[in-house]
């Protein structure tokens, strides 16, 4: 049986996350039912990562085995239209039959976005966390590096976090700014439960102006969730690219991401 990769975008507001869950529909679900439709077998799939409720993906990665040879176009074009409307696959290609999207990631970059204007935005409201009073972007920036490298990050995982490890490598946490637009870039070796969406929220803390630049520092130090920022919601969040290549310099994961 040939495997297959597919890179999947979605809106995950609609959905109770990745993962099969007993207490609503998740978007593994759908592209199950969706592949057992076009190859006529069920057909499980693996992913890259756990995304949590509400988060979206631009570039999550599954894979699986296909009870018969097709066409890529056929998960491309055919699959996508078995698909709901907030679900379709962008990329199809045959890989080697060991292949496994989690185990042989070499990291990921998630953008969690943030609209930041004095009055609500009706057409992002599904997509970004609308904050009203001004950011200081340049402080949020100069806190950034404090949190890049290789740390345990236990003051930034959620409290039922059941990863082995709280070591992660971060190589970027960046602040970019497009008119009322904010979004904080981050890519690393993985990642633990909520760990993007605390990080934003600690920053977050420091472009309000309730603590300088360093606290963030003395937070990552600390290891104490309850001395960071608030989680930040979870419809700012988006999986935009899992990497594959290794890259120089970086050391390889210290674990399996948990559900963000």
């Amino acid at each position: 049986m040939p495997r297959v990769r597919l890179v999947l975008e979605y809106d995950g507001t609609d959905y109770v996350g990745w993962q099969v869950q007993p207490n609503g529909t998740s978007v593994q679900v759908v592209v199950e039912r969706a592949l057992e439709k076009l190859l006529g077998a069920p057909t499980p799939v693996e992913a890259a990562g756990r995304t949590d409720a509400g988060v979206h993906a631009l570039g999550q990665v599954v894979a699986f085995d296909a009870a018969q040879a097709l066409p890529m176009k056929a998960y491309v074009r055919g699959l996508s239209g078995l698909l709901p409307p907030d679900v379709a696959v962008v990329a199809a290609e045959e890989v080697a039959p060991g292949f496994d999207p989690r185990r042989h990631a070499q990291g990921k970059r998630y953008r969690y976005r943030v609209c930041n204007r004095p009055v609500r935005s009706p057409l992002r409201r599904r997509t970004h966390w609308e904050l009203f009073a001004a950011l200081d972007v340049l402080a949020m920036r100069a806190a950034a590096p404090h949190l890049l490298g290789r740390h345990d990050f236990s003051a930034f995982r959620a409290s039922d976090c059941a990863a082995k490890t709280a070591v992660r490598e971060l190589w970027r946490l960046d602040v970019e700014q497009a008119g009322d637009e904010l979004a904080f870039v981050v890519e690393g070796t993985a990642f633990l439960k909520h760990m993007v969406r605390n990080l934003v929220g600690t920053l977050v803390e420091v472009g309000r102006g309730k603590q300088p630049p360093a606290w963030v520092g003395q937070v990552l130090a600390s290891r104490d969730r309850g001395q960071a920022g608030p989680t930040a919601p979870a419809h700012g969040l988006v999986m935009e690219e899992v990497f594959y290549a290794p890259r120089p310099g970086v050391t390889a994961a210290d674990g399996e991401d948990e559900p963000e």
